[in-house]
């Protein structure tokens, strides 16, 4: 038992935490900035890459790899969710123009 090795259930935890975190920013970042927030998904993306790959520790490079890869994700979300609020599943943000 003390040979057990606890980085694949911390790092899917961890994957678990940071995918559920995206879900929402996706959400409010296109209600409140329309797609334009894509930038700042793809800078925040770059960087934790980038990051990822300076990084000594597998563990901190790895998590940083997975949020990476989420900002990724999140540019092509922000485009589905806009598709989403046109098709009125979601709610438009009043203050906007579509």
């Amino acid at each position: 038992m003390e040979n057990l090795n606890y980085y694949g259930l911390i790092l899917g935890a961890i994957s678990f935490l940071i995918i559920g975190v995206f879900h929402p920013l996706v959400i409010k970042g296109e209600y409140y900035f329309g797609t334009r927030i894509w930038l700042v998904f793809l800078i925040v993306g770059l960087s934790a890459s980038i990051f990822s790959l300076i990084i000594e520790s597998i563990l901190i490079s790895v998590v940083l790899g997975v949020f990476g890869f989420s900002s990724f994700w999140g540019i092509k979300e922000v485009f589905e969710q806009e598709q989403r609020v046109k098709d009125g599943r979601f709610p438009k943000n009043p203050k906007r123009k579509y």
